[in-house]
């Protein structure tokens, strides 16, 4: 079947020149980055899939707002703008605005954790694990068997596995376990959905254990599209009432608004409890400033007010999906094994597939990401094991569950053709994958070694 395109439901009102390289020119600036995309200057990259936080193009009426933002040290109207949108949307009666989704983890994780060994979740991402140790607690991923094999197409691949769940709270003891944590959609799984059906049965297993229940809400309108497209029960709801289906089983809940709320910069932290509430109010303080603007401009807050609610509607919804559903058809097209079916962010190529002869220890996930910046100037990430960091407690490499090279797409940024080039450098870098290297590290940081860390080919 011909893979279609859903148009732009928005017309082009402001561009921004790309930069093209030629193919010698981007070999010397990813050696130049010691083969790490994220050392490369975004001036050298021609589409950047790096990642879709921050990086998304926001509206006229976002722009108007910025202009309208309200700049006052405390108490600005902006903040009260973020307020209200967020408690319409969410239904929880206690928000704290940060600057970003992992300032919302630093103020949050460590109230949660204190005096705790364990953390749970779906499926823990980058960031979320970092703080999770550095709060002294160790993550547990416990993702549903789905997700495990990148060729099955279940519909819910994100879900977390429940029964697992009550086995790991049995072993460790509800006492020892500082939260659980639903991510939605499950980035680390490739982006895939997550149920309201498995978000209620986590919750109330979490409730029964008396364990605090958190949903790491960076992308809770893709999720929630995905909810309407495939859960039963809700295929006459609308977006918000899938919202409040989901955050009516939290506790708490961190967010990225630099994902689905559509803007350059910006988090959010929710919670029911008035006491916790007053907790993080003061590391918000401590970490991010007062806490009316929460380590932001009044701009930036008045345009994530706006962004909440242009991030969940349906037309938008639709065609955003539906570029990576796009995607997704042309893979099968070109036999290009990656997490199906698409999830709603990214497409996540299985490196593990692609690349079979480097070892896990040699990092193919991110020798792919360097094989299609040098292609095409096409800028990814690891999502495997060179992500993972070491063991904290051996500091031996970890392998992880996925050997995923992400190609994010930014929200309202690039068109039908950009997708084209995206598939057809994977097209070109697939028939020479037996050539390419597998790299080892030669400098790292001890946490979230990714951003910084230093690579070289392996001889």
């Amino acid at each position: 079947m011909k893979p279609t395109y859903i148009p732009e439901p928005f017309r082009i009102k402001s561009v921004e020149p790309l930069k093209m390289l030629t193919r010698k020119e981007r070999e010397e600036k990813i050696k130049a980055a010691h083969y790490n995309l994220f050392g490369l200057n975004a001036q050298d990259v021609y589409i950047d899939c790096l990642t879709d936080s921050g990086t998304n193009a926001m509206s006229t009426n976002q722009w108007a707002g910025v202009m309208l933002g309200d700049e006052s040290y405390a108490g600005a109207v902006s903040y009260q703008h973020v307020i209200e949108s967020a408690t319409d949307i969410f239904g929880m009666p206690y928000i704290q605005p940060v600057h970003q989704g992992r300032a919302a983890e630093k103020v949050l994780l460590p109230i949660l954790l204190e005096g705790k060994k364990y953390a749970i979740a779906n499926m823990f991402f980058d960031t979320t694990r970092a703080h999770t140790a550095l709060a002294g607690s160790i993550p547990i991923d416990c993702v549903n068997a789905d997700a495990l094999d990148t060729s099955v197409r279940a519909p819910f691949k994100g879900n977390m596995d429940c029964e697992k769940l009550k086995r790991l709270i049995k072993e460790y003891g509800a006492e020892n376990i500082g939260v659980i944590v639903m991510t939605i959609t499950n980035n680390s799984a490739g982006g895939q959905p997550v149920s309201v059906a498995n978000i209620r049965e986590a919750s109330k297993i979490a409730k029964e254990a008396g364990i605090p229940f958190m949903i790491d809400a960076a992308r809770y309108a893709e999720n929630s599209w995905f909810v309407k497209m495939r859960e039963p029960e809700f295929k006459d709801a609308s977006v918000k009432e899938i919202i409040r289906a989901c955050f009516d089983c939290a506790d708490y809940f961190t967010m990225s608004s630099k994902k689905d709320a559509i803007v350059n910069m910006g988090g959010l932290i929710g919670t029911r409890d008035a006491k916790v509430f007053e907790k993080i109010k003061q590391r918000c303080i401590s970490f991010e400033g007062f806490i009316t603007y929460g380590g932001m401009s009044g701009r930036d807050l008045e345009a994530l007010a706006i962004g909440l609610k242009e991030g969940i509607e349906e037309d938008f919804l639709r065609y955003r999906i539906g570029q990576l559903e796009y995607l997704g058809a042309r893979l099968d097209e070109e036999g290009i094994p990656y997490q199906a079916p698409v999830g709603g962010h990214a497409i996540f190529i299985d490196a593990k597939k692609l690349l079979p002869h480097i070892p896990w220890y040699q990092y193919p996930a991110q020798a792919l990401a360097v094989a299609m910046y040098v292609e095409a100037g096409i800028r990814g990430c690891d999502i495997g094991s060179y992500m993972l960091d070491r063991d904290p407690v051996t500091h031996k490499e970890q392998q992880s569950t996925f050997e995923f090279t992400r190609f994010c797409i930014a929200r309202r940024v690039y068109t039908r053709a950009h997708l084209d080039v995206i598939i057809d450098a994977l097209v070109e870098v697939k028939k020479h994958a037996s050539e390419i290297k597998g790299l080892k590290i030669v400098e790292e940081a001890p946490v979230l070694r990714h951003f910084t860390g230093k690579l070289e080919y392996v001889d």
